[in-house]
């Protein structure tokens, strides 16, 4: 009770005689935040715009008498904590009324101003715990729902995954590890499926019906990614005005996918290593100790483990984290799964647009696999949807397919030897002007006018959207973290 600030909570007093209201403001005027009614009908009117914690009531009113009022406080703010003051001990009236939930404390008169402070201070704080608890469940409401989208999103590993022989041996490899409670590594380059492999090893696993928690660690800087995951009580740091469990408490029971954590704070490694240890976890300001049961599957770019080492790591979480490592190869490596992985992009972009083309032509196929795919996966999805969205009809041709100017490296011109200095046109016989030169066709450049595209799209989506950038990256398929990106990346205002 001692971090309750009382004058935060608003106080109601009720009573027809001044004298009486007079002899409370008198006594706790410096103590609470009270307001003042007389009678019964006033104070129903104030309660209109008023919320407080606690109301109290002299019993002998007329026209209406306190428990009358109570009872129809308790139906507007039923949250109040109800104290009646009376001089008479009618306790048949009293147990009654307190049965009936309207009265929670009496208070016989005259009462001792001490006494009853005390009481007034029990009130609050026992009606600040039910609020608190009232948001806590909201928000773990809210993360329930969250977890179930997250849960529930469509996985279909095997047509995501394509029948290469390098991705039927990452397959083979899931199923192994998912059996099992192993912390798992995967290392893949940027773009690659990794997300997807980990909410495989979930689904393939006895924690199935459990929550799968992801955490995209570049999202948070600082110390503000240990928050995350470990939670804090009330206090903890500036800000912190209420307590919140973190993403490990979360993943109770499941699976917590962590996408590149790196740098490390030496207090993350700290923490982190005690949890694949010993499964114990601290919110941040407690030294209240919490079980938990939680798998970690961990992604990391190539060359991510050796600047780790470079930074200081500690060798025991390196050796923890790296159990079961698992090499998603690059698309590049397994181009027989572009067909079916193209497929399966333009299926997700026609459920998205109705007006979207639903299939691809040989030629656009062809033209596919011979891409390079420095962004993976990724980017094929990127490239599926750009082309079904150009595309006028049903079916993506060649030519509706763009990609971006870094992902497809031309060899370099040969050195052409510096030429003289060009001579003057020679005078035609006949007396006539000179040829002028072939006019020199501009060079195009593709990035820039795919980046034109894609921001006419985004800025057409966001005033369909009237701004608001969760629905924009909902009906693009994205994370609004890559919404926010390709949105400063672009140079649009957001």
């Amino acid at each position: 009770m001692r971090d309750l600030d009382w004058n935060s909570f608003d106080v109601l007093v009720v009573d027809d005689e001044q004298d009486n209201l007079d002899a409370f403001r008198f006594a706790f005027r410096k103590s609470f935040k009270i307001h003042y009614a007389l009678g019964g009908d006033e104070a129903l009117s104030l309660l209109d715009r008023l919320d407080p914690a606690v109301i109290v009531a002299d019993q002998r009113m007329p026209g209406m008498s306190g428990i009358e009022f109570l009872k129809q406080a308790k139906e507007r703010r039923p949250d109040a904590a109800g104290v009646l003051l009376t001089a008479y001990a009618d306790m048949t009236v009293l147990i009654d009324a307190v049965n009936s939930g309207a009265v929670d404390r009496y208070v016989q008169k005259p009462w001792n101003s001490k006494e009853l402070a005390v009481i007034l201070r029990q009130a609050i704080a026992g009606v600040a715990t039910l609020r608190e608890n009232r948001r806590l469940r909201e928000q773990l409401a809210q993360y329930a729902g969250y977890l179930e989208r997250e849960q529930r999103d469509p996985i279909d590993f095997g047509e995501i995954a394509g029948e290469s022989e390098a991705m039927r041996e990452v397959a083979a490899r899931i199923g192994e590890v998912a059996k099992a409670a192993t912390h798992v590594l995967i290392e893949g380059e940027e773009g690659a499926e990794k997300e997807v492999v980990a909410r495989a090893i979930h689904v393939g696993s006895p924690r199935e019906e459990q929550p799968f928690v992801k955490v995209t660690c570049a999202a948070f800087r600082g110390d503000t990614l240990e928050r995350e995951l470990f939670g804090w009580r009330r206090g903890a740091f500036d800000g912190a005005f209420a307590e919140r469990a973190g993403r490990l408490e979360l993943a109770h029971r499941g699976t917590i996918y962590l996408d590149e954590p790196a740098p490390l704070t030496p207090s993350l490694q700290a923490r982190l290593l005690r949890v694949l240890t010993d499964g114990e976890i601290e919110r941040l300001g407690s030294t209240e100790t919490t079980r938990v049961d939680v798998r970690v599957v961990l992604s990391l770019t190539p060359g991510i483990d050796e600047a780790w080492a470079r930074a200081g790591v500690l060798p025991e979480l390196v050796s923890r984290l790296s159990v079961f490592p698992l090499r998603l190869p690059p698309l590049r490596e397994r181009r027989e799964d572009i067909r079916a992985l193209a497929e399966h992009f333009l299926r997700k972009v026609a459920r998205r647009n109705a007006r979207a083309a639903t299939a691809l032509s040989d030629e656009a196929i062809a033209k596919l696999a011979a891409y390079a795919w420095p962004g993976n996966t990724r980017e094929l999805e990127n490239v599926v949807e750009r082309a079904a969205i150009l595309s006028r009809g049903d079916v993506i041709l060649p030519e509706h397919l763009a990609f971006t100017a870094r992902a497809q490296p031309a060899e370099p011109p040969a050195r052409a030897p510096r030429a003289a200095a060009p001579a003057e046109p020679e005078a035609d016989p006949a007396g006539k002007e000179p040829a002028a030169p072939a006019c020199v066709r501009p060079r195009l450049d593709l990035s820039s006018q795919l980046d034109d595209i894609e921001r006419r799209e985004l800025l057409a989506a966001l005033d369909r959207c009237g701004g608001n950038k969760a629905e924009v990256a909902r009906q693009f398929g994205m994370q609004r973290t890559t919404l926010y990106y390709r949105l400063k990346r672009l140079g649009i205002d957001s």
